[in-house]
């Protein structure tokens, strides 16, 4: 009897050693959901506090994985996006253009090469210093442009007009030189580019950096940084800048030959895709929607980029936005956090990890997020700002401690504080989340 006892005590204690851990795991399960719930209520505590009760502001924090919702604050209501606009302007990029970026449409007939622009912004850019269509151009006699194709304003609706002599605010064209911008630098002689535009450099100190209504700057020859200031288009002066650089006569024409015309290709789409995310640049974000209307249809206009992106794309959203530019530049435009996670999600499921987390700034390690989250050993934000006076926005991806990606649109609006004070806020949130998800 005592052994069968014991054989029974013994039965009992494995059986309940084993009920203890089947409560255990369950009773941890119980704990991760219980934390989940105590983050979003800290998060609330800590994005309500008094310091932040004067502005407006939204957040949204989705899991792809799990397809959850960790914490939604005025996530259906329209922000000012500021920069975060490019993010759409990516995702319209990737959805109309090739691998390539299309520098020239052209027809060539007997010696002639007539030719029409795309919008491709990287022709002799400072950046990209691209010369495809230069090269392409100078195996001909007789070079005919035709500029008409291009139907959209040399600037978007909603833009700061005092902005006009600022290197953040080119001229939107369908042919693009040189960024659109005059480079001036000073290494003991005065150096300019485009070449042609330096008699029209005036050396003093002066307020502005260009006129507003002519192709005159000011450039102070105690200046030891580089001026960039975007120069008025016109045709002449591009027919005059091209003819610079072909070492030839070019002619303007009213229309392209009646045939099927050809596409030269320049550089590598996602290289402007980097670039424009990196730095926030306007000038790339604004010609690459241009660049998409070239490849729907022959006329230059980047409202159809925009209508075609949500019509065939974005027709489910449940807040369409609206989007005016492509830069974030102008305060039209208006957009919700849940749309641009919707947009962040959708590029998320469709393009590798890898190549879409490398267009985004990386948090404490390239320029548009060097000095804000940063993390401690890795890398754990990539995403875009989107910044406009008494505005900042970011979005994106956050990585959190446990390997999980999370997907993150964080709206700031009509704050009087400073951007660094928002931001300190913002990180607390986002480190309370990597630390604890």
């Amino acid at each position: 009897m005592n052994v069968l006892f014991k054989t029974q005590f013994s039965l009992k204690i494995k059986a309940l050693g084993r009920l203890l851990l089947v409560c255990t795991a369950l009773g941890l399960l119980g704990c991760k959901s219980l934390n989940n719930s105590k983050l979003t209520k800290h998060i609330g505590q800590q994005i309500s506090s008094p310091t932040t009760n004067n502005y407006f502001q939204g957040l949204l924090v989705f899991d792809p994985v799990n397809r959850d919702t960790l914490y939604s604050l005025n996530s259906q209501k329209y922000f000012t996006p500021a920069s975060n606009t490019k993010i759409i302007t990516l995702f319209a990029s990737l959805k109309t253009l090739p691998e390539k970026i299309p520098a020239l449409k052209y027809v060539v007939r007997n010696d002639t090469l007539y030719m029409e622009g795309t919008g491709d912004p990287t022709l002799l850019h400072p950046y990209f210093g691209d010369s495809t269509a230069v090269k392409f151009a100078q195996n001909y006699n007789n070079i005919a442009l035709h500029l008409n194709n291009f139907k959209e304003s040399r600037y978007g609706p909603g833009w700061a007009w005092e902005d006009y002599d600022l290197y953040f605010s080119p001229e939107r064209s369908g042919i693009p030189l040189y960024g659109n911008i005059v480079t001036v630098s000073n290494d003991g002689n005065i150096v300019v580019t485009p070449k042609y535009l330096e008699s029209q450099v005036v050396p003093i100190n002066y307020n502005v950096n260009r006129e507003l209504y002519s192709n005159t700057f000011y450039f102070d020859p105690q200046r030891k940084d580089t001026l960039e200031s975007p120069f008025m288009i016109d045709s002449t002066l591009t027919k005059t800048l091209l003819e610079e650089v072909l070492i030839k006569k070019v002619k303007i024409v009213q229309n392209m030959p009646n045939e099927d015309k050809q596409v030269l290709y320049s550089v590598s789409s996602d290289s402007l895709y980097k670039r424009m995310m990196a730095v926030s640049d306007n000038f790339l974000a604004e010609q690459l929607l241009i660049l998409s209307s070239s490849t729907l249809s022959d006329t230059l206009n980047s409202t159809t980029a925009r209508k075609y992106i949500m019509d065939n794309f974005l027709q489910e959203l449940e807040q369409p936005p609206r989007w005016v530019d492509g830069s974030g530049l102008s305060r039209y435009n208006l957009f919700t956090p849940e749309t641009m996670v919707y947009v962040l999600n959708k590029m998320y499921q469709e393009i590798p990890r890898e190549r879409l987390f490398n267009f985004f700034p990386v948090g404490g390690n390239i320029e548009a997020l060097k000095t804000q989250f940063k993390g401690d050993g890795s890398p754990y934000i990539y995403a875009k700002t989107g910044s406009l006076g008494n505005n900042f926005c970011l979005s994106g991806y956050l990585i959190t401690r446990s390997g999980k990606t999370l997907i993150f649109s964080f709206m700031n609006n009509h704050f009087t504080k400073t951007n660094a004070e928002v931001k300190e806020h913002m990180q607390t949130i986002f480190e309370m989340i990597r630390d604890n998800y």
